[in-house]
Parts: C-alpha cells; sequence; structure tokens
C-alpha cells in the first residue's frame, strides 16, 4: 500500500487521537451488545509466502482462498477495485464461505471498481455500478461492508456528487466511504458538516491509521460500525503498541455502543507479516473486550539445518 508510506516510521508519533465529538451522537441512538461482532482480516489471499505457514506446505494458489476462508472471517477485498466480479466468481466465492468452519461466517468486502470511484469519479457511472452493485449482492449472507474510496483528488467542493451517487445505492447495500483528500480533515467545521451528512445517509467512515497520513486517523464514526484500515510497517514494534491502544479504544467502544468492526489488518508493502499480526490483535481483542474469535494458525518456519 503506497498512501501514506514512509521510508522510515522512528519519529513518527503514533497516538491515537481523541474521539471525535460526532461520536456522541452515534452512541446517543444504540445500546450496548453484550455480543459485538468482529470481523478481521488482511488484504489478500494470494501471498505465496502463507504456503507453509497458514496454508499447508503443499498448497496451489489455486486453494489459496480456501485455506483462507479457514484461518480468517473476512478480507478486504481488492481484487474489485480492479475488476468487477464474474458470476463464477461469486458462486466459488460463495462456496469456500459456505464451508468456512468459521463462525459466525466468513464475510467478504469488496472495494468499488476504480473505473467508478476514480476514473468518472462517480460520474456517468450508472451501467458500471448498476453491474457491480448487482455481483456482490449476490454473496448474499456473505457479503459485508463495501467501501468506496475516493481518489486523492476529490475534495469536499464535490460531495454533490458523492451524495447523489450514495443516493443512488440500494439501501440494504453496507457502503464505507474512505477519504483521501487533506481539505475534508483541514476545517473541523467541513469534516463536522460531512459527518452529519453521512450519518443522515445511513453510510459509514472508513478510519486509516498510516504513518504519512496522520490526519486520516480522524477517529469518526457516522454509525455503530467501524470499518478500521490499519497499516502496519513490516513487523515494526510500533506495529504491537499500535494494536495494543486500539484495542483498548475498541473497548471503550463496545461499551459505548458500537455493534459491529471491521478490522483490516496490512502487514506492510508485501503483506508477508500480516498473519502474525492478525494473530496478536486477535488475541488482544479476545483478553480485553473478552471476546471469543477464532486464532489463526501459524506453523513455525523451518530453518535450514535447526534439526541437527
Amino acid at each position: 500500500m503506497d498512501f501514506g508510506k514512509l521510508p522510515n516510521v522512528d519519529t513518527v508519533d503514533f497516538t491515537l487521537p481523541a474521539d471525535s465529538l460526532f461520536n456522541q451522537t452515534v452512541w446517543d441512538k444504540v445500546e450496548p451488545t453484550a455480543s459485538p461482532q468482529v470481523f478481521i482480516g488482511g488484504p489478500l489471499w494470494a501471498n505465496k509466502s502463507y504456503v507453509g505457514r497458514i496454508y499447508p506446505s503443499q498448497a496451489k494458489e489455486r486453494d489459496f482462498l480456501h485455506y483462507y476462508t479457514r484461518q480468517f472471517n473476512t478480507i478486504e477485498l481488492n481484487s474489485t477495485h480492479y475488476q468487477i466480479p464474474t458470476p463464477g466468481m461469486i458462486e466459488k466465492w460463495k462456496t469456500e464461505a459456505a464451508s468456512s468452519p468459521i463462525r459466525p461466517r466468513f464475510v467478504y468486502c469488496p472495494k468499488f471498481p476504480q473505473a467508478i470511484s476514480h476514473e468518472r469519479a462517480l460520474v456517468a457511472a450508472e451501467s458500471l455500478t448498476e453491474e457491480f452493485v448487482n455481483a456482490v449482492l449476490s454473496l448474499e449472507e456473505f457479503l459485508g461492508t463495501t467501501f468506496l474510496q475516493l481518489p486523492p483528488n476529490f475534495g469536499p467542493d464535490k460531495w454533490p456528487v458523492l451524495e447523489k451517487y450514495l443516493k443512488s445505492l440500494p439501501d440494504d447495500l453496507e457502503v464505507a466511504v474512505e477519504f483521501r483528500h487533506p481539505d475534508w480533515f483541514r476545517k473541523p467545521a467541513v469534516w463536522q458538516q460531512t459527518l452529519e451528512r453521512l450519518c443522515a445517509l445511513h453510510r459509514h467512515v472508513v478510519i486509516s491509521d498510516v504513518a504519512g497520513r496522520r490526519d486520516v486517523l480522524h477517529m469518526s464514526l457516522t454509525s455503530p460500525n467501524l470499518v478500521l484500515r490499519f497499516v502496519a510497517n513490516e513487523g515494526h514494534k510500533t506495529d504491537y503498541e499500535r494494536t495494543d491502544a486500539w484495542v483498548e479504544r475498541l473497548k471503550t467502544w463496545f461499551g459505548q455502543g458500537l455493534q459491529t468492526a471491521y478490522l483490516f489488518i496490512h502487514g506492510g508493502e508485501l503483506n508477508d507479516t500480516a498473519p502474525e499480526l492478525i494473530r496478536y490483535w486477535v488475541q488482544r481483542l479476545n483478553a480485553v473486550c473478552g471476546l471469543n474469535l477464532q486464532e489463526p494458525t501459524i506453523r513455525p518456519e523451518v530453518v535450514q539445518g535447526s534439526l541437527f
């Protein structure tokens, strides 16, 4: 992931900001649940470094999704950013999710195609949108939230375009919006108004925790559903310190009424270290928040000559 990537993070202040004041508007409308839903996973299943670690040592690439759905209960489905899934792809994804032993269920969280969000900037995209929406809705119970990543040049002046587009989407389609243009965050009044409008539209907002863009770590919610993209730094010690801080914040938010959390953990540029970090997230969530999430099973790597 290039967005917010820094070559060195040793001097970055990773302290979580205070909650947005707007969050209280969300908490006032809900009651805490004894069993919040937590979906946690990475951004891809096609990683050959997972073979022998979280996939069997003889796993073939065509079976990577099968094994992924046995380890995690969601995925940030970035492949849909580049291609609208075919009916055959949807059926395969549903089959793998349906056979997963993870409970309550495995869900996919597809990203809107870049042809809609970036190339057309949400304008004159009716046909593509209909095709994408119909495809992902056919995932049925295995569809989590979708997320609409706005391009870097999509600023607050284009709110009417975004509002029109969001209103055109089906009410039963969960949508989380990711803002990247700095002007959304520069003026508190602009961001406050954005949160109010998203809340009125019953849409979620994405929070990103990435080293080089601390403004997108806005700690705002527009619904009792969190969509978090946590970008780690290849196993840097702060990856785990940041996880600890997030788990404590989540404990507070669950107590205030957070119903669902979608947690997408990026290990870094190659995501090789994501499984270990996700396991740590799961362990801490279970210990601190009293959850019962299934831990991924990670096999120790055998070092050449270590047995002798």
